[in-house]
């Protein structure tokens, strides 16, 4: 590792003591790095779990928009950040259609 990458980290996690990140920061973290990734907007953050690596959370996307709108597709995706909130992985864990009501 260069001395400007080591300085350049230290600079991100303030100094070498990194702050721990908050449950509203990592939700935001999750959807924009999803959404770069997809290309689509998400909708929603249904949840969010901290983890012994970093934090889960659950994105809800429109993947298909139709007419009505309760009729558009939505997919839940499960995405994972490490500790310091980049994506690590994501997952599609299932399509429904938006007008579709949990029992």
């Amino acid at each position: 590792m260069t001395n400007s990458e080591s300085d350049s980290r230290e600079k991100r996690s303030g100094g070498g003591r990194r702050k721990p990140m908050a449950a509203p920061e990592a939700m935001r973290r999750a959807a924009e790095q999803l959404s770069g990734l997809l290309g689509n907007e998400p909708d929603s953050v249904s949840a969010v779990k901290k983890t012994e690596d970093g934090w889960t959370a659950a994105v809800e996307v429109v993947e298909i928009e139709r007419i009505p709108d309760t009729s558009s597709v939505m997919a839940s995706y499960r995405v994972d950040l490490d500790g310091d909130g980049e994506l690590i992985g994501y997952e599609r864990i299932q399509r429904y259609p938006r007008g579709k009501v949990d029992r």
